[in-house]
């Protein structure tokens, strides 16, 4: 910032100097043009003509009878009045009757800016190339740094976040209070011949904290924090990533104890002798390094590093093993009281209003992680906003995750009365069958106004969290997404595009029951075929076959099996609550929206609804 400001003055100076000089020479000009000879001032004398004549220096400033004002140039090496008798101007002709005549003192000052004249723009000029040898001085420093580690330090002193601001991972937390002790009471463990472990690595998917705990196990601590990430080492020059390395731990050694936390570590960690270059890449290398530094960390440094990853899988075996990577804590996406305790973290300071039910909030949105709700939270207040209103109410949060699920409301779209029918029929094939079937989730709300990139929707959510997913769940969803489908078979005489996203989602729901579930009646419990992929890309790029033409036909069969078995199952019931069919369709084209209270008074649940969960069978 100093090096900006003095480029600035720098610049402004020369500025400056250029509109001085312009200045001067524009009033040299306009001097010149009304400027006459001194014989010409003499004939003017002779004739009378004058009134009156100042000297200044060598200028002199006559003025004529007529007020008119010239200008003329002496000789300094002799008086004006000898100049004016040497050209005939008679002493009578001079005299203070006929024409005044005034001397000025010299100016002090002149000789000082007659000075600064000639000294002023070699100043300028000494200071442009001081200023152009700076930058370059700079810029090779720069270059000398170039492997100099790019880390931010953030102190510990005033902590912005806290344990007290996470929440729904209680387990990580309990885990990671060891870390902080051990940065505040070191002797409490070395005296005990406990060691700390050197590193700490947080798994997790995306959104789920674990860089927001990494900050908030340094603002416990008290200590410094340095944040950087994983693909800031990486760079097109072999051995720069690795010399950024041995600068970033020497700078946590000086300010030790500390936190050296590197988030997404994948793009620096991934397994060795994979890349595009063999072992000379410049990744390989920087892993290297960094390998090299947190095995050579003693017990007394104080120093611990934390890094971050949604993918373990791909790291380097020598990252993970004891003595660099101690300890994993897993941050997996929170349970109902887990959404409603970060629910009540990301509410604070925001004006709620007292209907909000966050347990309700909480059940309504699995599988969000803290990026979700935070993400809910804020779009519910941004609604509150757009309506004018002076608080939060229940109808913004609720209208909020179903932005976060599907997006947001198209109302604008303007269809024709026949797409609209057969986008009525779509979404109320969907409820009745979900309705119907009682491993199927509860139908929260189903409408035909647009969300997103779908005409319409149905929306349901598991009455609680499930880890497992049981063979009859599976079906019960396959049966559920081809409610559409069915629904416009049979009332219609042809059927539309409308469920593309629903077969497509079956398809590959069936071939994932069949090959990796091992849930298939004719092929038994095996998996077949195995996923390739590439550890620096980290992505799948193909399956290997590991079985025979013949098992590949009969995987085909299976998979169009229970995608027959789940269509027929959904005409059949679509068949026989046809009039709860009709129902639910007209009531769409009438309100377009209907809740969950509303769809039960229209069609109540048949049978009581189960969780999918197996239950154990009786012993004969």
């Amino acid at each position: 910032m100093k090096s900006r400001n003095q480029s600035y003055i720098i610049y402004l100076l020369l500025f400056v100097a250029i509109i001085a000089m312009l200045v001067y020479n524009f009033n040299s000009q306009g001097n010149t043009s009304d400027e006459i000879s001194i014989n010409v001032v003499a004939s003017e004398l002779q004739k009378g003509n004058v009134k009156s004549i100042v000297e200044d220096e060598d200028k002199l400033r006559i003025t004529l009878n007529d007020d008119t004002v010239k200008t003329a140039t002496i000789d300094a090496r002799s008086s004006l009045v000898e100049q004016l008798v040497h050209l005939g101007v008679t002493p009578e002709q001079m005299s203070p009757e006929k024409v005044k005549i005034e001397i000025k003192a010299p100016s002090p000052w002149l000789g000082i800016l007659t000075a600064l004249g000639y000294i002023l723009p070699f100043v300028i000029l000494g200071a442009a190339f001081y200023f152009i040898f700076r930058q370059a001085q700079g810029s090779n420093n720069a270059a000398m740094s170039f492997g100099k580690s790019r880390a931010r330090m953030f102190s510990g002193d005033q902590p912005t976040v806290t344990f007290a601001d996470v929440a729904g991972v209680e387990e990580a937390k309990d885990d990671l209070h060891e870390v902080v002790e051990f940065l505040r009471e070191p002797q409490k463990f070395i005296s005990l011949g406990a060691r700390i472990p050197k590193g700490v690595l947080l798994v997790g998917p995306p959104g789920t904290g674990k860089t927001l705990l990494a900050k908030a196990v340094s603002g416990e601590a008290g200590v410094p924090f340095f944040s950087i990430s994983g693909s800031e080492f990486v760079e097109m020059f072999v051995g720069v990533g690795a010399s950024r390395v041995r600068d970033l731990f020497d700078q946590a050694k000086r300010h030790s104890p500390c936190i050296v936390f590197v988030d997404e570590i994948d793009a620096v960690g991934r397994h060795r002798g994979a890349g595009l270059g063999g072992s000379h890449d410049e990744r390989e290398q920087t892993l290297n390094q960094l390998l090299v530094e947190m095995d050579g960390f003693d017990t007394d440094t104080n120093i611990i590093i934390m890094a971050a990853t949604n993918r373990p899988d791909i790291l380097d075996p020598a990252l993970l093993r004891p003595g660099r990577f101690d300890r994993r804590v897993v941050l997996d996406r929170p349970d109902v009281r887990g959404r409603e305790a970060i629910l009540k973290v990301h509410i604070k300071g925001k004006p709620i209003s007292p209907d909000v039910d966050l347990a309700v909030l909480a059940k309504s949105t699995p599988g969000f992680v803290g990026a979700d709700l935070e993400n809910m939270v804020n779009e519910a207040a941004i609604l509150a906003a757009r309506r004018n209103k002076q608080v939060i109410e229940q109808d913004e949060f609720e209208e909020s995750v179903e932005r976060v699920i599907a997006g947001p409301e198209r109302r604008s779209r303007l269809i024709s009365a026949d797409e609209k029918l057969i986008v009525a029929y779509h979404e109320a094939g969907h409820a009745v069958v979900m309705n119907v079937i009682p491993e199927a989730d509860p139908v929260q709300k189903v409408s035909i106004i647009a969300r997103g990139m779908a005409a319409g929707y149905t929306l349901a959510l598991p009455q609680e969290d499930q880890t497992l997913q049981s063979r009859k769940k599976l079906m019960a969803q396959m049966i559920g997404l081809l409610g559409g489908r069915v629904a416009e078979s049979l009332v219609f005489d042809d059927f539309t595009s409308g469920a593309s996203n629903d077969l497509e989602r079956v398809t590959k729901l069936a071939r994932t029951m069949v090959t990796r579930l091992g849930m298939s009646e004719g092929l038994g419990p095996m998996v077949y075929g195995q996923k390739e992929e590439l550890v620096f890309l980290g992505r799948e790029i193909s399956e290997q076959r590991d079985y025979s033409e013949e098992v590949a036909e009969k995987i085909d069969q299976e998979v169009g099996k229970l995608v027959n078995d789940a269509y027929e199952k959904a005409r059949e019931i679509l068949s026989t609550y046809r009039a709860q069919l009709d129902s639910v369709a007209q009531k769409l084209i009438e309100v377009e929206t209907l809740s969950r209270e509303e769809f039960e008074q229209i069609f109540p649940t048949p049978t009581p609804k189960k969780s999918g969960t197996p239950e154990l069978v009786a012993l004969n």
